[in-house]
């Protein structure tokens, strides 16, 4: 028994260990990570390049899967909605360039894809996960204010309804 006690013990501390290892997400109220990446036609895009608009910042793991399909469909479904409310939606995965491109001419999206495959801002914005042995994008989204703050931080989202539930705070957080 005394065995089994620990080798739970070294198995929960090896867990929260690596847990630790992981980049954690930045908070509510801070300023967001500066970045620079490729869009689906090639041109660099960085967060500066908003300032004075409220940006939608979401990470998704993979072009052409069905999760992220729908939460890309959805957004682009509601981007009148946004604009309204001086509101840009910006998309980020570790896929090229190239199967952005791809992903934006078959869905129909009109707003930007970008492309992150070192993992840089994935990285940084705590946005890592591990599938399948592949180092793929976490599902998460940060709202971030026209002054670079984050206002709201979602994670592990659902991309069934998570464009209404970011335009309910954006709007909550507006007083509109």
């Amino acid at each position: 028994m005394k065995i089994f006690s620990l080798l739970a013990i070294l198995l929960l501390a090896s867990l929260s260990a690596s847990a630790a290892d992981q980049p954690q997400p930045p908070a509510t109220g801070t300023q967001a990570p500066a970045f620079s990446l490729p869009s689906q036609e090639g041109a660099q895009v960085s967060l500066d390049q908003y300032k004075g608009k409220w940006v939608v910042l979401y990470f998704y793991p993979k072009d052409f899967t069905s999760g992220c399909t729908v939460e890309a469909h959805n957004f682009q479904r509601d981007i009148d909605k946004y604009s309204a409310k001086n509101a840009v939606i910006l998309g980020v995965s570790v896929d090229t360039v190239d199967s952005h491109k791809g992903f934006c001419t078959k869905e129909g999206l009109n707003f930007k894809l970008l492309a992150d495959p070192n993992h840089t801002v994935v990285q940084e914005y705590g946005s890592v996960m591990e599938y399948n042995g592949m180092t793929l994008a976490a599902r998460n989204t940060f709202l971030i204010d026209p002054s670079g703050v984050i206002r709201k931080v979602y994670l592990k989202v659902s991309p069934q309804g998570h464009s209404e539930e970011v335009l309910a705070d954006l709007q909550q957080l507006q007083g509109k």
